[in-house]
């Protein structure tokens, strides 16, 4: 079982890791292309833009010309006529249109394009040679940010194209005309495009994860119960084996001559039989208990019943034990109110196994103090004893079923584990709450805090 855990734990970390990495891979190839594509969508906006910004260019060249070619095209008086073409220049863009009608072009470009709510600066840069009538001066239609924007080439991309109609222009005898734009933080741009794929990627990853962890923790809760259970048919063995030799041993003996006819020694071994036979019924009813806990099963009659006198007659019933172990018990009932809503039975055995444990995990003499008192609405109650202690892993798993805490060098301890798992049902089941704070080497305090009963009580049944 060891081994299999250990190869199922190392393939399934192996292929996590596995799939991790080409999911990194894959997303930083994606988010790559995906900038590439953005640039060459940027290229496209430019040169749909340019394109109709040319075509009127072209057209207005066009008439220009027609102008000059034919004088009688034009009802002007020819010496207007003559002076309007030696001083007609090639028309600007940025002359034409203005600012807003340039940023609609460009952001129904951009839309179009699919990049609807992607950010943009731009400028059109218009420089007039010196061999026009204008003189060399550059005149620029720009976006605010759009300088700054542009000299940022690390977080941001741009794109710069002539917006010419023919070679004459870009060998500066035309005017010349520059259309730039530029996407500011074009990495943002592309994560916001791919943000759903990367948070499903990252979902279905957590998914992964989390299917992986649920995996181990089933595996190795396993394990343990497979070792609990061990535990629990070697202890039950035990438990059932002992009685059972020691009634085979009295049946054996009974039978013997001298025995028969001796009426003291036949009611001697009887009652080894009987207390041995007492013995493994209450072995078994501490099964059958557990088996109704599971099931969620366990019957409560509810009814008022004093705490204090509970605790005393629990005390009383061990009272030879003490002796015989020769016990320091200290009492402190101090608790002003101690009527409580309780099944005197269940509530009997919880006070019983606390201080069962606390016997069976002591040292010689031992030294248990039981004290009660009132906080608010509830009755609280410690049972604290000087014996082995536990770690901290111990407290934390004490009420598992079947868990049994190692005793160290005491070896007479004897059980099922069920103890304080009953106990710590039959708190939940009266509404109270349990807590263990021990030491190793110093003793263990258990707290248990049941409410008080209410004034207006009603004696019911609940399950």
């Amino acid at each position: 079982m060891k081994k299999n855990f250990s190869i199922i734990f190392i393939l399934i970390s192996v292929s996590l890791v596995g799939i991790i990495y080409i999911q990194s891979n894959w997303i930083s190839t994606m988010v790559e292309n995906k900038q590439e594509e953005l640039h060459h969508k940027l290229v496209d906006v430019t040169t749909d833009v340019a394109r109709d910004l040319i075509e009127y260019k072209q057209t207005a060249i066009l008439g220009s010309q027609l102008l000059r070619a034919k004088p009688g095209f034009n009802p002007m008086p020819s010496d207007l006529l003559k002076d309007l073409k030696e001083i007609w220049p090639t028309p600007l863009i940025t002359q034409k249109f203005s600012y807003e009608e340039i940023q609609d072009k460009l952001r129904k470009a951009f839309i179009y394009r699919g990049l609807k709510d992607t950010k943009f600066e731009f400028c059109i840069f218009s420089e007039v040679g010196v061999n026009t009538a204008m003189g060399s001066n550059t005149y620029e239609l720009k976006s605010p940010n759009f300088f700054e924007a542009f000299t940022d080439t690390v977080h941001n991309i741009n794109t710069v194209l002539p917006l010419v109609t023919s070679n004459s222009e870009l060998s500066g005898s035309e005017p010349f005309e520059t259309l730039s734009i530029v996407v500011p933080d074009y990495k943002s741009v592309v994560m916001k495009q791919m943000r759903a794929m990367i948070y499903g990627v990252i979902f279905f990853t957590l998914i992964i994860i989390t299917s992986f962890y649920v995996t181990v923790h089933t595996l190795l809760r396993q394990k343990k119960l497979s070792e609990i259970k061990n535990d629990f048919i070697n202890n039950m063995t035990h438990e059932f084996k002992t009685p059972l030799a020691t009634i085979s041993l009295a049946v054996d003996a009974m039978r013997n001559e001298k025995v028969v006819h001796d009426r003291g020694k036949s009611e001697y071994f009887s009652s080894i039989i009987k207390e041995e036979n007492k013995r493994m019924n209450k072995q078994v009813e501490t099964i059958l208990q557990a088996s109704l806990i599971d099931r969620q099963e366990l019957q409560l009659n509810l009814q008022p019943i004093h705490a204090h006198q509970v605790i005393r007659d629990v005390m009383e019933n061990f009272g030879l034990q003490f002796q015989e172990i020769q016990a320091n018990i200290m009492l402190e009932l101090n608790a002003r109110l101690d009527l409580v809503e309780a099944d005197e039975v269940h509530f009997t055995n919880l006070i019983s196994n606390l201080i069962d444990n606390a016997v069976k995990y002591s040292r010689e003499k031992p030294s248990i103090r039981i004290s009660t008192n009132n906080t608010g609405k509830n009755l609280v109650m410690r049972i604290e004893d000087n014996g082995i202690g536990m770690n901290k892993e111990t407290q934390r798993r004490i009420f598992e079923k079947f868990y049994r805490a190692h005793t160290g060098n005491v070896h007479n301890v004897k059980g099922f584990g069920l103890g304080l798992s009953y106990v710590k049902s039959v708190v939940d089941a009266h509404h109270g709450r349990i807590k263990v704070e021990s030491a190793v080497g110093k003793g263990t305090t258990f707290t248990l805090e049941i409410p008080l009963i209410r004034k207006e009580h009603t004696p019911v049944a609940v399950a």
